[in-house]
């Protein structure tokens, strides 16, 4: 489907990090592409040559204004990923991840661009059942998760008030190789290196806790759909519909690096939340979208 973007000016804001990376990875050999990121978190050396880079914040209009200048397609991927760090700092957490989207959701209307924005399934809380659908109560249990819920109807908003073509996508927990470790959707990522240093892998918690891991080709796939569908002004879930305990995860790393780390436990994480996992339904009918990597190649990919 990248031929859809054949001659189309796209802005990746968090264009250096591991999602927003990744989509510009992919869109540069069709696409005009510009990054924007403050590089608090990316690594402005990962950006393509091919890509315009601008080293700016989100959350100064007047620099998100100047890059989105002949902009058709907004993929909005600039954000504090960290429910712990949301904890510690909720109004660093909210500036960036809610004060922020509001500029860019302001510029796009400004220069009648569509925005894919970046949400996540932290909007849901502690869901009463699971697998979650995107009609279920949203009641989230850390600042991050509000700022995304913020995030989440201001999409909305911004459709049904101002006709601007949006989606949101309701990402559940993305992982692949090169995603910094932090949190549970870096988890993978820390696990695999303790594994290879021989280290203890961590699990806060019993190990109980399920989780729906997303590989991050499947979640470019779905921003590429959201970017060209019809179905504006609406949120879909982003997973795999599969979920894996915390413990089960461990073990699968141990096995695959053939590590003989120990896998130990430590106290819950305040704002964690205890099960979730995707229905992922109303993306397949409205987008296509179908994941296609599951956790067993995801983490072969890591491996190799």
């Amino acid at each position: 489907m990248l031929d859809q973007f054949a001659g189309t000016s796209v802005l990746v804001t968090g264009g250096a990090g591991f999602i927003g990376g990744k989509l510009v990875e992919t869109l540069v050999p069709v696409a005009d592409v510009t990054v924007l990121d403050d590089c608090s978190g990316g690594d402005p050396e990962s950006v393509p040559s091919e890509a315009t880079f601008v080293q700016g914040d989100i959350r100064d209009r007047e620099t998100v204004s100047d890059a989105m200048e002949g902009i058709d397609v907004v993929f909005h991927e600039a954000a504090l990923v960290s429910v712990s760090r949301s904890v510690e700092d909720p109004l660093e957490s909210h500036t960036r991840n809610a004060t922020g989207t509001l500029t860019v959701l302001e510029a796009a209307r400004d220069h009648d661009a569509r925005v894919v924005c970046a949400s996540s399934a932290a909007i849901y809380g502690q869901p009463d059942t699971v697998p979650i659908s995107e009609t279920d109560p949203t009641r989230p249990t850390s600042p991050y998760g509000l700022d995304k819920l913020a995030l989440d109807e201001y999409t909305r908003l911004y459709h049904e008030l101002y006709g601007l073509e949006t989606v949101a996508l309701r990402y559940f927990n993305v992982y692949g190789p090169g995603q910094p470790a932090n949190d549970y959707s870096g988890v993978i990522s820390i696990f695999f290196d303790r594994a290879r240093a021989g280290e203890p892998l961590t699990v806060f918690g019993d190990g109980e806790q399920t989780r729906d891991f997303v590989f991050i080709d499947d979640v470019v796939q779905a921003n590429l759909r959201a970017a060209v569908t019809d179905e504006v002004g609406e949120a879909y879930n982003i997973g795999t519909g599969t979920r894996v305990t915390i413990t089960e995860l461990a073990e699968s790393v141990l096995e695959v690096t053939g590590s003989r780390s120990e896998i130990v436990y430590d106290d819950p994480r305040e704002g964690d939340i205890r099960h979730s996992g995707a229905d992922i339904s109303k993306a397949r009918e409205m987008l296509g979208f179908e994941p296609s990597v599951s956790l067993e190649g995801g983490l072969s990919r890591f491996v190799e």
